[in-house]
């Protein structure tokens, strides 16, 4: 069994940064691909980045490609994801999530370990 916490979020101005934290708890979670989330008001959740559990692997939405960067250490259980010039529209509460498969999925259905979440506002 993996629980996961994330911290990190917050207010931040357009063009800013932030690296959001996923600390886990269970033996099992230098196994599991590891992936964050996110989830705009009235929009449905949406996959972020993922990072396989050697961590020499990871995907990105077309939307962050070159701004974020998913990274994982097996040794601390946390993953992290550091978010660079942000916009707007990445305005969202992001959630930390993992998954027991082999590899790096996109649908948040096959993940079944999820974190409380973390909200991340860019003002304009």
């Amino acid at each position: 069994q993996v629980q996961l916490v994330e911290s990190g979020g917050g207010l931040v101005q357009a063009g800013g940064s932030l690296r959001l934290s996923c600390a886990a708890s269970g033996r099992d979670f230098s196994t599991y691909v590891m992936a964050w989330f996110r989830q705009a008001p009235g929009k449905e959740r949406e996959f972020v980045a993922g990072i396989s559990w050697t961590g020499d692997t990871a995907y990105y939405v077309e939307s962050v490609k070159g701004r974020f960067t998913i990274s994982r250490d097996n040794a601390k259980n946390t993953v992290y994801l550091q978010m660079n010039s942000l916009k707007p529209e990445d305005t969202a509460v992001y959630y930390c999530s993992g998954s027991s498969r082999r590899s790096i999925v996109r649908s948040s259905s096959l993940y079944n370990h999820w974190g409380q979440g973390t909200q991340v506002t860019v003002s304009s």
